[in-house]
């Protein structure tokens, strides 16, 4: 499943909408049913309404009734692999748990990690009660 993964990740990162930055991202998250909603990047010129990959194929995965997911690949066009920024953590917190992340460049090079090493103190409902 990771090279699956990695590779609609990688493919999401085709679609991705980066004229300002010019940097593409895709992100493939799989459920627990090894269905996979991808996601890519979309900018907006004023920055604060771009969206980030891993947040568009959360919600796609959402807003299509999936509630359980067991990893997400994300690619970028990066030589240091580029993980989820702190925005995309919380809501992969939120949503998905302590999943595995794959990190994956087009160039073959991946690493895969534990959300909770990329997110050790999450903000979640526990804080609530």
């Amino acid at each position: 499943m990771d090279k699956l993964l990695s590779e609609a990740a990688l493919r999401a990162r085709e679609h991705a909408h980066a004229p300002y930055s010019g940097f593409k991202v895709g992100a493939a998250l799989a459920d627990i049913t090894a269905r996979v909603y991808t996601g890519s990047n979309v900018e907006n010129s004023t920055y604060g309404l771009t969206v980030c990959a891993e947040r568009v194929a959360i919600f796609k995965a959402i807003s299509e009734g999936a509630r359980k997911f067991v990893k997400i690949a994300v690619a970028a066009d990066t030589e240091n692999l580029t993980p989820p920024c702190g925005a995309c953590r919380q809501i992969l917190w939120e949503f998905c748990g302590d999943i595995e992340v794959i990190l994956v460049n087009p160039r073959g090079k991946s690493e895969t990690l534990r959300l909770k090493d990329l997110f050790p103190r999450p903000f979640d409902e526990k804080f609530l009660e």
